[in-house]
């Protein structure tokens, strides 16, 4: 099978541009509105919407290639990165930290042409520092194919192969200048941010330049481009979008590396990025919920009614997974299943919580 890269119109990618006009109009007129909501916030609930977007972004980056990081490590070291907490002994976990350390600086250096050091520096701040015997900070050199596989050993089924490492050093070249070149106001100027997002994310997972990272990085380039195109940076969680139909990512990114004619993946990717657009949307006005919820039930709550709707809260838009029940109540508060059952029932009892169920299954919804 021959991939997009070894055909001979490699890298000049075709595609119609009309066929995705509808969203990538949407998708503009949605991120306007967007920032203009945040705007007409109070500082707070600015911020808060901002740090859970790029908590989301950090979570869900690493869960699409199979990594589990903690809630409360990533929300920590983001709080600290932007100087919002001093405690950063409290986050042990390298990838976490990685993860937050790689979203805070592509939302400070937006602005700035993209390089190889740049590159570099995000694939190190993602790594650097985890138990893994690859090579941190550089373009992978490795001999053997760098393939996408799938399937038990001895029956790996190969989704695609990307150039060799040998090659890497000058795609890369050419891929950054193309980057640059592309930007607003450049000489090669491609005006829609989300078309060269889409195209820059298909280029670059089609080099595979980092021996593992890449999926991340990609990621992450794709976001840098469209806070290019808005001048400031995107309130959007892409790989939150993308997770929730990964399957559908895959098929989409394998496809389009089979040709450089990729309407199908333009439209696919300004899809995507169009429902993260509406997520973030619900997202800013979740963070404004919350903030009039606890306006309207001041004073009403002790420390452990606070630890618990906390617990739920940071659940975000889709709700505490399963609700919250008496079992989980007194594994959150260490109180007595006594003291949980009169606590669940003053808050239900306040409006705060919504009893779904009865007897043994009741549970709990969080009335925001």
């Amino acid at each position: 099978m021959r991939y997009n890269w070894q055909q001979p119109d490699w890298p000049e990618f075709q595609y119609d541009a009309s066929a995705a006009q509808d969203i990538l109009v949407a998708y503009a007129e949605k991120a306007g509105h967007v920032g203009g909501i945040l705007k007409c916030l109070p500082d707070n609930i600015q911020s808060d919407s901002i740090i859970n977007l790029m908590v989301s972004e950090a979570i869900k980056t690493s869960e699409i290639e199979g990594e589990h990081l903690s809630r409360a490590d990533v929300m920590s070291s983001i709080r600290h990165n932007l100087g919002l907490e001093n405690n950063a002994e409290s986050v042990t976990d390298k990838r976490a930290k990685g993860a937050s350390d790689l979203m805070v600086d592509v939302r400070h250096s937006y602005k700035a042409p993209l390089t190889e050091k740049k590159l570099f520096q995000w694939h190190t701040m993602l790594l650097g520092g985890q138990r893994r015997n690859i090579d941190v900070g550089m373009w992978r050199t490795h001999g053997e194919p760098m393939q996408i596989i799938s399937g038990p050993i001895g029956k790996w089924k190969v989704h695609f192969e990307a150039p060799p490492s040998v090659n890497v050093p000058e795609e890369m070249k050419i891929f950054i200048n193309w980057f640059n070149a592309t930007a607003p106001k450049a000489k090669e100027e491609i005006k829609n941010p989300l078309l060269r997002s889409a195209i820059a994310h298909l280029y670059f997972e089609s080099i595979h330049p980092f021996e593992d990272g890449n999926g991340r990085i990609g990621r992450a380039i794709s976001e840098k481009i469209l806070s290019q195109g808005l001048g400031r940076p995107v309130l959007l969680s892409l790989s939150e979008a993308i997770e929730v139909k990964k399957k559908d990512y895959y098929q989409a990114l394998q496809r389009a590396q089979k040709s450089n004619e990729i309407t199908h993946w333009i439209h696919y990717f300004a899809e995507t990025v169009l429902n993260a657009q509406s997520r973030a949307e619900k997202n800013i006005e979740f963070s404004l919920k919350k903030t009039k919820f606890f306006d309207r039930y001041k004073n009403q709550f002790n420390q452990r009614h606070l630890k618990v709707i906390q617990k739920m809260l940071n659940a975000g838009v889709l709700g505490f997974e399963g609700g919250m029940s008496t079992k989980k109540y007194v594994s959150i508060t260490r109180a007595s299943t006594a003291t949980a059952t009169r606590d669940l029932k003053y808050l239900s009892d306040i409006s705060v919580l919504e009893r779904l169920g009865s007897g043994r299954s009741t549970k709990y919804k969080l009335n925001i």
